[in-house]
């Protein structure tokens, strides 16, 4: 009998889905952050594309958690470093890095050209750590509208070296 009931129980609790989104329903996570493999991949289209940089790097671990519906961004990255060249380990004369959101990755929403959206630059220090948690302000629609989105870390402009992976949502 109380399996009975614990069945028809659930079966409410999902006959009647909610109406309304929160805040954690526009949260979209990665659930790690991991080095460029390989160099000079793109990200995006036209105007708002990235360039890899040029060699691989690594990331020991990180995340990122972007809040589409109020535009804070939250990142970290712990041991992003070169992983190839005479300053392997290290993250060579890298000391800020940007967190960056690609959205539209494939132009299809913002007539080709994707739309990136940075933090402000936060310092990488000598064991290729580097912390964000801020507010970006109000996100373009085709960040809020369209499920093609990215996010990197990025370096001298427009070269990325890291990204979010596993994403979720």
């Amino acid at each position: 009998m109380k399996k009975l009931i614990a069945i028809a129980t659930l079966g409410l609790a999902f006959s009647f889905p909610s109406s309304s989104f929160t805040a954690e329903d526009q949260t979209v996570r990665w659930i790690e952050i991991i080095g460029i493999i390989e160099g000079g991949n793109l990200v995006g289209t036209g105007a708002g594309q990235a360039i890899g940089a040029p060699g691989p790097w690594s990331a020991s671990e990180g995340f990122a958690r972007i809040n589409l519906e109020d535009g804070n961004i939250v990142f970290l990255v712990r041991g992003l470093v070169l992983a190839g060249g005479n300053s392997i380990g290290t993250p060579g004369p890298v000391s800020q890095v940007t967190g960056t959101l690609v959205c539209d990755t494939d132009g299809s929403a913002s007539g080709g050209n994707s739309i990136l959206v940075d933090t402000p630059l936060v310092p990488l220090n000598s064991r290729g750590n580097a912390r964000f948690n801020g507010n970006v302000g109000p996100l373009p629609d085709a960040c809020v509208n369209e499920s093609d989105i990215a996010f990197l870390i990025r370096a001298f402009g427009n070269l990325w070296i890291a990204n979010g992976a596993v994403r979720k949502p």
